[in-house]
């Protein structure tokens, strides 16, 4: 496998953030899609625990940092562009904030 240092990452492509994709490494569920700046992903990989950029609090936050649904990242997988990344988590009670264990629990219809 190939390896990517966190300066390598094209932060510049989407304003300076760029997409997670949150997946249960043991279920193997995807969870949720956020976003991270660079300071997210270097405080994912130096603290072992999910960080993202929230767009509409302007900050970055722990996932489970008040609800105690943390998410313990295995893994950081990267894309051929190097634009987005995918997190391999073990995920602590319910990823997504309307209490449903995945943020994807709705198909959708024409």
């Amino acid at each position: 496998m190939k390896y990517v240092r966190v300066d390598e990452l094209d932060f510049e492509k989407s304003g300076g953030l760029i997409p997670v994709v949150a997946y249960d490494g043991r279920t193997k569920e995807v969870l949720m899609l956020a976003y991270a700046n660079k300071e997210a992903v270097e405080r994912t990989l130096t603290s072992g625990y999910a960080h993202y950029f929230s767009r509409s609090r302007n900050k970055i936050w722990m996932k489970g940092e008040t609800s105690g649904n943390v998410q313990r990242v295995l893994e950081v997988l990267v894309d051929c562009d190097n634009d987005s990344l995918i997190y391999v988590v073990e995920q602590e009670g319910v990823a997504c904030h309307t209490g449903n264990r995945t943020c994807f629990f709705r198909k959708l219809v024409l």
